[in-house]
Order: C-alpha cells, then structure tokens, then sequence
C-alpha cells in the first residue's frame, strides 16, 4: 500500500476541516481506489447506503443537523440517481459536497465509449445537468484540482447549497506535495454606509410603532443566527413565530412565542399576534406556497423590516451588503433602545383538538405524539398529513424539526432520519412518515438497522396517498398503494432487535410507544388512522393547492 499522499487525501482532510466526518455514498468502479482513502482515512467515517437517492437524503438531513455534509456517488448512473435529493437541497439551502468518481482522464481524453455513459464519447453530459443544482462545480485535473476542491468546498459554506466535484479515477490517486490545511470561512461583503442608512430607516419605522412582531423561518438557521435570535428574544419579549420550514428556531415553551405562522391557516391568536403587529420584523422568510396556504399572508412589505443573508429591506429601500448575523444583531439592540417590548402583546397558547371519543384519529394521534415529545428530540416529519399536523405541536426546550416542505420529495425524510442519526448518535430521533411516503424509500430502514441506529419511527398508514386525495381525486385508484404487511419489514431487512407494533386504538398506541421507549432501541410503529382524516392546516393548504392547479 502506497503511502504517499494524493489528491484524494487532500479532498478528505478538506471535508474534515470542514467539520465533515462522515461520508454518504454507494460504491461504484470508478470511485472504488477513491473508496480505499476513504477507508484509511483518521477522521472520515464510510456510511454505505442502500441507493443513491437515499444516500443525498441521507446526507441533507446529516447537513441540516451538523451544517455541512458529503456525498459520494459514481458517474452517471449513481449521479443521476442522486440528482433529486440534491435539487432538494439546493432548494432548501443545505450545504452537501457532491463528489462523483468520474472514468480517468486518460479515458476521457480518448473519447471511449464507456459503460455509465451515453456511448458518445463525451464525458461533461452530467456535470452540465448538475449546474442548475448546485453552487459551484468543478472537474478535476492535475493542473486544478487542489485549488479547485478549495473553492468549490469554500462556495458550499458560504452559500449553504450544494457543491460538485468530478473526480476522475486516475486524478484521485496522483500523488501532491501541498496537504490540506483548515481555512479561514470566507466572509460575506459588507458596507458600513449600507449599515448606517439601514439603521436610520428601521428606527424610523419602528418609532411610530406602538406593536412588534418577529417572523423567523429557515434561512435564519442555515446561515447560523439562531442562538443570536434566541438571545433577542430572550432580552426584548416581541410575540414572535417561524414558518413551517423555520419551527424549532426558538423555544416553544417561551411566554412570547405565538406559534407557526400559515397565513390565513393560523391559529386565530398566532394570525393577530403576527399580521397585528404595526411593525413586523421578518428573518429569513421565504413565503413559498405550502407554507403559506397559498401566500395568504398578510403582510405588506409598507410595515416590514425584512432581513435576509446577504441584504436588508425596511419597506420598499433595500440595502445590500449587510450579512444577516449584523442586521440580526443591530435589530437587536434597536428594539432594546425603543422598548419595543415594553409591553408585550398577550399571546395565548393554542392548544391541539381535543379528541372526545376512543378512535385513533389524527387528534389522538397528535395528543399523544405531544405527550411523547422531549427536550433535546429531534423530530423528522414527511411532508403530508405528518409534517402539516405536526405544525401544531409545541416543541419542547431544544427540540429540532427537520421536514421539507418546499422541495417535498415524498419518501425524504426516512434515509433523511438515518442521516440525522448519524450525526447526532446521542440524541432521540422521532420519525413520522406516511404509508405512500414510505414505499418510496423503505431501504432507508435497513442501512438504519445495518449500522445500529435507535430512531423511533412512526408509520401513519392511512391507506395511500392522503395528501393528495385531499387536492384532487379522493376515491379515484391513482392514489391507492399496495397494502403492506408494515410491522415484518425490521425482521425482514435485518432487524432482530428492533420493537415492532401496530396500533389502531389510541390504548395500542400508548402501550406501543411505552414498550418503545423502555430502553434505547429502534422502534417501528404503524398506527391505523382514517384514510381521509387530515389535520386542519393541511385541509386549508390542499384546498388552495386545488384552486391553484385548476387555474384560478
């Protein structure tokens, strides 16, 4: 074995300066001698996994709970695979480096017609669809590939979206003289005159202003404001929520949090506390579709003080070379000085629906999910009736929520809960993933139960593919799925040690999830609700989803 220290190497120990020290990836021949770095590697850990696709969902939720992460995948056939869950988080803002083990150069310059290609002797085909998803890409030569891993591996970090490299076999294995070393991050522009007339015009804004609101949503989390939030709110008591995406931003459990935000699919009290508001201070905000039950938001950019990562807008004046982590801070310190808090509005907790009968429906599945919750879970929830009912918990003390609800790619979340495991071992993942969701990516449940992770998943099987019988064709057979025998899927792919139930009576799903947390282990629960039992907040968004599709 060769000693020597290669471009690969030098990617590894970049990944790992990166904070990176796991990789996701299905092995292929042209990333195989790639692979024995990997293997050799001190800091980087091989996650093998059952498909492409599940490897980039594995990857994103690993990036969006350790804030960077890596995927490894081979040319064509195992990229394009792993296309679709890369878009979703380009999307979504998370920083994923995509490295593809490419045929050699000497190959390449040959132009030969090589199995994984398209038989025409061109190599850039899949570089080229990649473009569009991701931040920066590079293909690696002799000449470039030190300085190119630098850069494409810095613009993923700085932009928090995917990166590309083409890593050909041969160039992987060239021996370097330079090692990796850790770089600086590089910091975004900023002008002290663009900060200067941005404090004047929030000042004057929130001088006439006898109410405050804050909005946060996701983008405050992937360019790392939380815990500056978190301290905001802590010292000015603004009645404050996130959006779907941002839930988990802030602690829950604080006096002056309102709730999630949806627009006109707000809780009453959540609805006022934000749209009531004279001045309503927004983070982060992306107003997508499904978060907003159809951008019923009402909320006029005249009383808005919107801050985004790289800029900052105080009604229609937008100020540019601001990075968020300023404008956050200087808000901050405004809202002080201006009391802005000073008398807080009353914000009243909502509650979820009660359920006054003994069937297991969505409100007492719901009561009990709350019930289970802890400090410090990190709760997984797929798009449908899981992350739309989900909306309405109130997440305990340092509670994360991961769920995808703009790019919402069913099957996401489960090899994305695997992926969540992976990088925090030590906290509790609460998976809740619906029946047609499942189907897509069940594999994802036996490299779970290939390297001994201990989630606890939920399996809502309402008997196919609710979400969509609710915008549009509720008895029609497109959205009907196979009835699988759910709970002999863990023995099936392995799973000797995992619990497994079925409940369908709201005393089953109590008894299952006190057997599932007596110890730590992986637990696979299915729980029977009724097939066309949505939660509230999903029954706005599909209705306007309805209206939507058909035009109006």
């Amino acid at each position: 074995m060769s000693n020597e220290y290669t471009v690969g190497d030098y990617l590894l120990d970049r990944l790992s300066f990166s904070g990176i020290s796991e990789l996701f990836g299905v092995p292929g021949d042209y990333n195989l001698k790639f692979l024995d770095s990997v293997i050799n590697h001190q800091q980087i850990t091989w996650v093998g996994c059952t498909n492409e696709l599940n490897a980039a969902y594995g990857a994103d939720g690993y990036a969006r709970t350790k804030g960077i992460a890596a995927l490894l995948t081979t040319f064509g056939v195992g990229e394009l695979s792993a296309l679709n869950g890369i878009a979703g988080s380009y999307a979504e803002y998370v920083p994923v480096v995509h490295i593809v083990g490419a045929p050699a150069l000497t190959s390449q310059r040959k132009g030969e017609l090589l199995h994984h290609t398209l038989g025409d002797g061109e190599f850039s085909h899949f570089m080229r669809m990649s473009a569009p998803v991701s931040v920066a890409q590079a293909s690696l030569t002799p000449e470039n590939a030190l300085a190119e891993i630098d850069r494409v591996i810095e613009e993923v970090m700085y932009s928090s979206r995917p990166g590309y490299l083409l890593l050909p076999s041969d160039v992987a294995a060239l021996p370097v003289s330079t090692r990796a070393h850790a770089l600086p991050a590089r910091q975004p522009p900023f002008s002290p005159s663009s900060l200067d007339a941005f404090v004047a015009a929030a000042e004057t804004q929130l001088r006439g202003a006898k109410r405050v609101s804050l909005l946060a949503d996701f983008l405050a989390d992937r360019f790392k404001v939380k815990k500056a939030l978190e301290q905001w709110m802590e010292e000015v008591p603004l009645a404050h929520s996130t959006l779907l995406m941002g839930k988990g931003l802030f602690n829950e459990q604080q006096a002056h949090f309102a709730g999630t935000y949806s627009g006109a699919a707000s809780a009453p009290s959540t609805k006022e506390a934000i749209e009531g508001a004279d001045v309503v201070i927004t983070v982060g905000v992306k107003f997508t579709d499904t978060i907003t039950a159809g951008f019923t938001q009402q909320l006029p950019s005249g009383k808005c003080i919107d801050l985004q990562p790289f800029f900052a807008r105080v009604g229609d004046q937008i100020f540019h070379q601001l990075p968020l982590e300023k404008t956050v801070s200087v808000m901050h310190r405004l809202t002080a000085e201006l009391a802005c808090g000073r008398t807080p509005y009353p914000v009243k907790h909502n509650a979820l629906p009660l359920s006054h009968d003994n069937r297991l429906g969505q409100c007492a599945f719901w009561q009990q999910i709350q019930d289970f919750l802890q400090p410090g879970d990190v709760l997984v929830a797929e798009q449908g009736t899981a992350c739309f009912g989900a909306a309405a918990l109130s997440l305990p003390e340092d509670c994360q929520f991961v769920v995808q609800p703009l790019w919402g790619s069913i099957g996401f979340t489960l090899p994305a809960a695997f992926g969540v495991q992976i990088a925090v071992p030590d906290r509790r993942v609460v998976l809740l993933i619906g029946d047609g969701s499942a189907q897509l990516t069940l594999q994802g449940l036996g490299a779970a139960i290939r390297y001994g992770l201990p989630p606890i998943i939920f399996v809502i099987n309402n008997d196919g593919y609710t979400v969509e019988r609710a915008i549009h064709g509720e008895t029609q057979r497109y959205n009907d799925i196979a009835r699988w025998n759910w709970t002999q899927f863990p023995a099936a792919f392995g799973g000797t040690e995992v619990f497994s139930a079925r409940a369908d009576s709201p005393q089953a799903l109590k008894e299952a999830i006190t057997k599932a947390t007596a110890r730590r282990q992986m637990a696979w629960i299915e729980v029977i609700l009724p097939k066309m039992d949505i939660p509230d907040l999903l029954n706005s968004v599909s209705k306007s989803l309805a209206k939507r599709n058909s035009g109006q």
